[in-house]
């Protein structure tokens, strides 16, 4: 991965001088109190990975071949594990924000100077395979964890704050930072037995929390106020999971009750940090392993006809492949909860994930509601 942040910050801060907050961007294409974010910077795995991993040397980890991206504009594989857009562009639309662009796609801009820059509305740092823990990342040099996403914002806002300028300030002050993480360290503690043998469930769950604690203190040093953490789904309804279930094709119950042990783990780290910090940081915590639930017990509610095979794949519940081009898709992905063997959701999914997330209901976000968190 590449370490000189010189050609980013560059860009970055070109692009930040272009801002002017008395018209915030989205401001007139959105509507009522969904229009109060000048930006929307996101962290996180795969399920909001927007192509970052694509700049990546040596991952293979990517999603830039077919059928990834059939229903994207023009048909286009971007790097997105979807068939279209994924939850981070559905909340960025939402708001009429700009998609988010990939943190490692700014330094093409430097090759493309005869293109008026756009206002900045947000950055996306998020990479596929990504881990709050940096170990299976790092070794393998697949995905950026965390940690380094956490570095390049840091690294931009430390260049930003030497500007000294209110708009600045202001600007991410008011913009929201997106946390989608936490599965693959939790399928890595389900597949590795030595991870087993060191730590109980509880004790690494817990574990996992307070490492993410101190990342979300990091972002919150850069000025950083209002934060929208997503849960872990149930990852043991993947259809991935299910095909390893040869009978019956039911959930794995081990993998869900890590997540649910997460979950806990990591509203009660949500709510000290919100003691410890006091009224200099707002959040919504979304419980996107209830909304899963939901989807699943009762699929025609929300459109779905099928909400345990993967739409592109082979095999049992076409989840014996990956999505790569020589593997089956469905034809109809609107009624399709899952895009893959993995468990992506489909841009339909998304998208109704992310309309839960905006609901006044509070079942699903505490302790404020999305809609209250960027009006507050």
């Amino acid at each position: 991965m590449p370490t000189n942040q010189t050609p980013f910050l560059a860009i970055f801060l070109l692009l930040l001088g272009l801002l002017r907050f008395n018209s915030f961007p989205g401001l007139e294409a959105a509507t009522g109190k969904l229009a109060s974010i000048p930006g929307l910077y996101v962290f996180g795995d795969s399920l909001v990975d927007a192509g970052n991993n694509n700049h990546l040397l040596i991952s293979i980890s990517r999603a830039n071949y077919p059928h990834n991206g059939v229903d994207f504009p023009k048909g286009k594989s971007t790097g997105r594990f979807c068939n279209g857009k994924n939850a981070a562009d559905a909340i960025a639309e939402k708001f009429g924000l700009p998609l988010p662009p990939p943190y490692l796609s700014l330094r093409d801009l430097l090759t493309r100077r005869k293109r008026k820059p756009a206002p900045v509305t947000g950055v996306n740092f998020a990479s596929g395979g990504a881990g709050i823990f940096d170990s299976s990342d790092e070794r393998l040099r697949q995905a950026i964890p965390l940690s380094q996403q956490v570095n390049d914002w840091v690294s931009i806002q430390e260049e930003i704050n030497e500007l000294g300028t209110s708009e600045a300030q202001i600007h991410v002050s008011k913009s929201l930072f997106t946390v989608v993480i936490g599965s693959n360290d939790l399928f890595d503690y389900g597949g590795s037995s030595k991870l087993r043998e060191k730590a109980t469930p509880e004790q690494y769950t817990q574990s996992m929390a307070d490492k993410l604690k101190e990342q979300l203190k990091r972002i919150h040093d850069t000025g950083a106020r209002r934060f929208l953490v997503i849960g872990v789904a149930k990852i043991g309804c993947t259809p991935g999971s299910r095909r390893k279930n040869s009978t019956v094709h039911e959930c794995n119950e081990a993998a869900n009750m890590f997540a649910s042990l997460y979950n806990e783990a990591l509203t009660t780290m949500l709510h000290q940090l919100k003691q410890e910090l006091g009224n200099t940081i707002s959040y919504t915590y979304f419980d996107n392993f209830k909304a899963l639930h939901d989807i699943i017990s009762n699929p025609a509610r929300y459109g779905f006809a099928d909400v345990t095979s993967a739409c592109c794949g082979s095999g049992k519940l076409n989840a014996e492949l990956p999505c790569l081009p020589i593997a089956k898709l469905c034809s109809d992905r609107t009624k399709y909860l899952f895009w893959d063997l993995f468990g992506h959701p489909t841009e339909t999914a998304a998208r109704t994930i992310v309309d839960l997330m905006l609901t006044d209901d509070s079942q699903y976000s505490s302790p404020l509601t999305l809609t209250q968190l960027v009006s507050s």
